[in-house]
């Protein structure tokens, strides 16, 4: 699989992984100025890049970075990201502030990960489903909690 980023902003960073073993690459904000997220507030974040990929059978899918989530609170509004095969516009990434104090999202902070991944594109087939299985229609919390 090849992706390929485009740079919008000259001041854009292509993503990359922070170590050989990492499987995501990092997605760093493009600002011309710092944007202070105040608790409980979203805002959308630009990277400055948009992106191809070669396959229609992937997605880039991009996730909140453990750091910011661990020690600030700050992490994606919409969990967890999803780049279409045939999206082509610019990136933006939904910040949200979980956190008790304001945060600062600086030029170059690395903001979220992006894991490429293989899909499964289904053929869709109106029927009945059958309920004849071991949990049959039990819903949330039917298997308990403890053994």
């Amino acid at each position: 699989m090849k992706i390929i980023f485009q740079r919008l902003n000259e001041k854009a960073v292509i993503p990359s992984r922070a170590t050989s073993g990492s499987a995501g690459m990092d997605i760093s904000a493009c600002l011309d100025d710092d944007v202070v997220l105040m608790p409980g507030e979203i805002k959308m974040i630009p990277t400055g890049l948009k992106a191809m990929i070669d396959r229609v059978d992937a997605a880039m899918l991009i996730y909140p970075r453990s750091g910011l989530s661990s020690k600030f609170g700050v992490t994606l509004a919409n969990c967890v990201g999803v780049v279409d095969s045939d999206y082509r516009g610019e990136w933006f990434i939904p910040l949200i502030n979980n956190g008790k104090t304001p945060f600062t999202v600086e030029h170059g902070m690395r903001i979220a990960q992006i894991i490429p991944t293989a899909i499964l594109m289904p053929e869709i087939e109106e029927g009945v489903v059958s309920d004849d299985t071991e949990r049959g229609d039990g819903g949330f919390g039917s298997s308990g909690i403890k053994e």
